[in-house]
C-alpha cells in the first residue's frame, strides 16, 4: 500500500511539477544508476533537490529510491512522517547523539541496500544558504565503507535554491541544472580522504557548469 501512494504521488504529483511547472536540464545521464544497490551523492540547496533527483528515475523504479532524511526534523510530527516516509519513502536518520550507535544508525539504511534500492545522500547535513558547498559530513563514509561493493554517485544540482530557497515558503518556477559525474567505490582511502575526493568530484561538477553557463 506504501508503494502504491508513494508510485501515485510521484506520477501524479512530483513529476508534473518536476517537469511542467520546474523543468530539469541534465548532464552526463549515462552515468545515472539503472538499478541499485547504489548511493546518490548530492549538494543540498532546497528541499526540492530530493523531488528533483527522484525525477531522474523512471516511474517504475520509484519503490526503491529511498532519500535519507534527519529523524529529528523530517519525522518529528504525523504529518512529516505521512509526507516523507510513505509519500517519499525517506529512511529516517537518527543522530548519534540522540543515543545510537552506529550500527542502530545505518540499520535500516544497510538493509535497503542489501535489497537493492538506490539511496539518495546529502553529506552537507543541512541546506546551503549561499549556493556553496558547505563541509561535507563523514556518515557517508562510514555508510560506504560498510558497503564497499556499492557504487556512489556523485551528483551536482544547481537551481532548486532559486525555486524554495531556505527560509522561504513561495515556489518560484526555475529550471534545474542537473550533473552526473562516473560512479566511485571507497577502495583503499581513509574516511576523509573518501570524503574529500566526493566533495572535489561534486566541485568539479559544479565548475562543468559554470563554465558552459559562461559561454552563453
Amino acid at each position: 500500500m506504501k508503494n502504491l501512494l508513494k508510485y501515485l504521488f510521484f506520477l501524479l504529483v512530483v513529476k508534473p511539477f518536476v517537469y511542467i511547472v520546474l523543468g530539469i536540464n541534465v548532464k552526463n545521464p549515462e552515468n545515472l544508476p539503472v538499478d541499485g544497490p547504489a548511493i546518490i551523492v548530492a549538494n543540498h540547496n532546497s528541499h526540492i533537490d530530493t523531488l528533483v533527483l527522484m525525477c531522474l528515475f523512471p516511474a517504475c523504479m520509484i519503490g526503491k529510491i529511498n532519500p535519507v532524511a534527519a529523524a529529528d526534523y523530517f519525522f518529528n510530527t504525523k504529518f512529516k512522517c505521512f509526507v516523507f516516509k510513505t509519500l517519499l519513502g525517506a529512511i529516517a536518520l537518527k543522530r548519534r547523539n540522540e543515543g545510537f550507535s552506529k550500527e542502530n544508525i545505518f540499520e535500516e539504511i544497510n538493509e535497503k541496500l542489501k535489497n537493492g534500492h538506490i539511496l539518495i545522500v546529502y553529506p552537507e547535513g543541512t541546506r546551503s544558504m549561499d549556493s556553496e558547498l558547505q563541509e561535507f559530513k563523514t556518515g557517508v563514509a562510514h555508510l560506504v565503507k560498510s558497503n564497499s561493493d556499492v557504487p556512489v554517485i556523485p551528483i551536482y544540482i544547481n537551481g532548486p535554491d532559486k525555486v524554495l530557497p531556505k527560509y522561504d515558503a513561495f515556489f518560484v518556477p526555475h529550471i534545474c541544472d542537473i550533473y552526473i559525474g562516473e560512479a566511485m567505490n571507497y577502495g583503499c582511502r581513509n574516511k576523509q580522504e573518501f570524503m574529500q575526493e566526493i566533495k572535489d568530484r561534486v566541485i568539479a561538477l559544479r565548475e562543468e557548469h559554470r563554465a558552459t553557463h559562461r559561454q552563453f
